[in-house]
């Protein structure tokens, strides 16, 4: 159901967004990828652009088609560059890009955005996240920090928390629902691909090891790929403001032990 379809994927150059642009294009769909990095081969065509900018972002908007069908976010940072960083691309900068290009997604089109089971917590710290998300456009994100008392070793978490609520926000938005564009999540748990050794720093060894643990292996970028592919495919058009798990059922685990079930 991706056949003939044009798709912009960020992140394209490594992990998951590489192998969701290969198998994009294996299924018929013409990709057009983005990364601050040029990718070691190419998955169709590919745009050089940086999201951590309101600048960055105009210059990629401007260089895209009038019409795509989908947009999926893949590209993320592990929270290693530090707070501000890790949300200018994790949530604001992809959060302007999606409002910036909502216009040019057909009617019924989708938006894909990866967060992360490291959001799980979106719910207990709700107040917060409303907070962060109610910040419009691209931000002073160091002065939000600030007001809201964020320390700088929860960037990832936060980021991903906050992709979360908005997802689900978003899917009701009129920028978006007027034109029937679903906008859904997926979220991986830990995955071997290149950035795991900074989330080890970020969120340490004995989490990682223990999510592991949890699920019997960690998942890979095959394993996360079509679930992106789904949610961007017509096989998915009655799916709109869903967070779906794509970790061998580590949230489940999480619920088990937080919920006493």
């Amino acid at each position: 159901m991706l056949n003939g379809k044009t798709i912009v994927i960020t992140g394209v150059s490594s992990g998951i967004g590489a192998r969701t642009a290969e198998l994009a294009i294996a299924q018929g769909a013409d990709v057009i990828g983005i990364d601050m990095r040029d990718p070691p081969a190419r998955h169709g065509a590919f745009l050089k652009g940086d999201i951590s900018t309101p600048e960055g972002i105009a210059a990629i908007v401007e260089r895209l088609p009038p019409r795509i069908d989908a947009l999926l976010n893949i590209a993320g940072v592990s929270g290693t560059g530090g707070a501000a960083l890790t949300l200018a691309i994790n949530f604001y900068g992809l959060r302007l890009l999606s409002e910036n290009l909502a216009g040019r997604i057909r009617e019924g089109g989708a938006v894909v955005n990866v967060a992360s089971v490291a959001g799980y917590g979106w719910r207990a710290n709700l107040e917060r996240a409303k907070r962060l998300v109610a910040a419009p456009g691209f931000p002073d994100i160091s002065r939000v920090l600030a007001d809201n008392g964020v320390p700088d070793e929860i960037g990832y978490p936060l980021s991903k928390e906050l992709l979360i609520l908005w997802t689900q926000m978003a899917a009701h938005q009129p920028l978006f629902k007027r034109r029937g564009i679903r906008v859904n999540a997926v979220s991986p748990g830990p995955v071997e691909t290149p950035i795991l050794t900074q989330f080890r720093s970020v969120l340490g060894d004995a989490k990682v090891d223990s999510d592991i643990d949890r699920t019997g292996r960690a998942g890979t970028a095959s394993d996360i790929a079509p679930v992106i592919l789904f949610a961007a495919s017509d096989a998915a058009r009655w799916i709109n403001g869903a967070n779906l798990a794509a970790d061998g059922g580590l949230e489940a685990s999480i619920n088990a032990d937080v919920l006493g079930f």
